[in-house]
């Protein structure tokens, strides 16, 4: 058994190139809402969630996103309403949202 059930990364990374990246389109305030929501349900904390800033997660074409171990599942999302949905479903439930779920073959 792993020490937490879930670990959720969310690419903050910051490009400052010009290029399109996670950090532009709300990522931090995403994991600060996600971070919010896990403690208040009682979520955190060893056996069960941990929610971590990661950089580059190399999929910038899919941004923003995060991804939730130790399935490997990855998300796209918008709004806090999306990190709710994955918290609810995925986390406290053990189902996957398909709907936000990355396809494959994006990169950056």
């Amino acid at each position: 058994m792993s020490y937490y059930k879930h670990h959720v990364f969310f690419c903050l990374n910051q490009r400052d190139n010009g290029k399109d990246c996670c950090a532009r389109h709300g990522a931090q305030d995403a994991l600060d809402h996600c971070k919010s929501r896990v403690k208040a349900l009682g979520l955190q904390g060893p056996g069960g969630v941990r929610v971590n800033k990661a950089g580059c997660l190399d999929r910038c074409a899919g941004g923003p996103v995060a991804v939730v171990y130790p399935e490997g599942i990855w998300y796209s999302y918008v709004d806090h309403r999306d990190i709710d949905e994955i918290i609810e479903q995925h986390l406290v439930k053990g189902q996957p949202v398909e709907r936000l779920m990355l396809a494959p073959d994006v990169g950056r």
